[in-house]
């Protein structure tokens, strides 16, 4: 059973930052692309980052380039994403996902294999 686990959120002021990760489980993470979404309180899920299975392909949503950078280990299973320069409306749920797809499926948020639970990330003004 694949099992997905976030962990690494908070409560920060604005312009601080944050790791965020997903420890990974029941699957061949190394044959997987991962991605992280977000959703903030009354708003519908989006898509932030997006990995390839190797690592060498990544994906971002515009309100988080140059500020968020996502990453993985796959000799540990851990999909990470460290956030930068952190603002108000970064406050969401982030959640991490997987596929055994292209990187660019993952960030599209199609036909996701898996998901995790969510880690809540407030940031303050």
């Amino acid at each position: 059973q694949v099992q997905l686990v976030e962990s690494g959120g908070g409560s920060v002021q604005g312009g601080g930052s944050l790791r965020l990760s997903c420890s990974a489980s029941g699957l061949t993470y190394s044959n997987y692309c991962m991605a992280w979404f977000r959703q903030a309180p009354g708003k519908e899920r989006e898509a932030v980052a997006a990995i390839s299975a190797g690592g060498s392909t990544t994906y971002y949503a515009d309100s988080v380039k140059g500020r968020f950078t996502i990453d993985r280990d796959n000799a540990k299973n851990t999909l990470y994403l460290q956030m930068n320069s952190l603002k108000p409306e970064d406050t969401a749920m982030y959640y991490c996902a997987a596929a055994d797809r292209r990187a660019y499926d993952c960030f599209s948020g199609r036909n996701l294999d898996a998901w995790g639970q969510g880690t809540l990330v407030t940031v303050s003004s």
